[in-house]
């Protein structure tokens, strides 16, 4: 491999790491680029190379982040669970042990799009799409669990994700994953099962 690609790669690994830390710990907003540049140990101007902007940085980390945690739920889903309507609820256990990290401060994207309130920010529409692609997982698990509205019952479980990381975050507390999956078992129970229409024979 080339030595100055895996150079510019780490460099730039080294500040979208340092940026990932402390935009999640301390917020987007209370991190300038100066306390970056510092703490990631590289010169203002190799930042620049790699992002063109705070903005551009902002992005760049929060797509990070997407890639990062869908993968992690995903696999995290499928290692508890293996059907369809197993998958949904498993959905709030792999929440409760994200909870329960030392690190925990909330959804990043949440975050992201309470301190961007311009939703022309680039960050905005990576939480935005963030958001769209975490309900077309769901609806596709509900799809596969043949309920008659995967549509309805997707937004129904991404409300009560969303509200158990925001209370989780606020109250410092797991228990709401466990509280949500009940909600969430009484909704996939009662989800009107979709229909198999055959060929009737006269």
């Amino acid at each position: 491999m080339d030595k100055s690609k895996t150079t510019r790669k780490s460099v730039r690994d080294r500040i979208l790491n340092t940026a990932s830390s402390l935009f999640y710990r301390e917020g987007i907003r209370n991190v300038g680029i100066d306390r970056i540049i510092a703490e990631s140990g590289v010169a203002k101007m190799s930042l620049y190379n790699h992002f063109k902007s705070k903005d551009a940085l902002i992005e760049a980390w929060l797509r990070q982040q997407d890639e990062q945690w869908c993968q992690w739920l995903k696999t995290t889903i499928e290692e508890r669970a293996s059907n369809p309507s197993q998958q949904l609820l498993a959905i709030f256990d792999a929440l409760r042990e994200w909870f329960e990290g030392p690190d925990f401060r909330g959804c990043a994207f949440i975050n992201a799009s309470v301190e961007l309130a311009n939703a022309d920010h680039p960050g905005h529409r990576v939480a935005l799409e963030h958001q769209q692609s975490m309900y077309s997982y769901i609806k596709n698990l509900a799809q596969s669990a043949e309920v008659s509205s995967p549509e309805q019952l997707a937004r129904q479980l991404l409300l009560l994700v969303q509200g158990a990381i925001v209370v989780a975050m606020m109250e410092g507390s797991w228990s709401t994953a466990s509280q949500a999956k009940k909600v969430a078992a009484t909704l996939i129970q009662t989800a009107p099962k979709s229909s198999v229409t055959g060929l009737t024979q006269k």
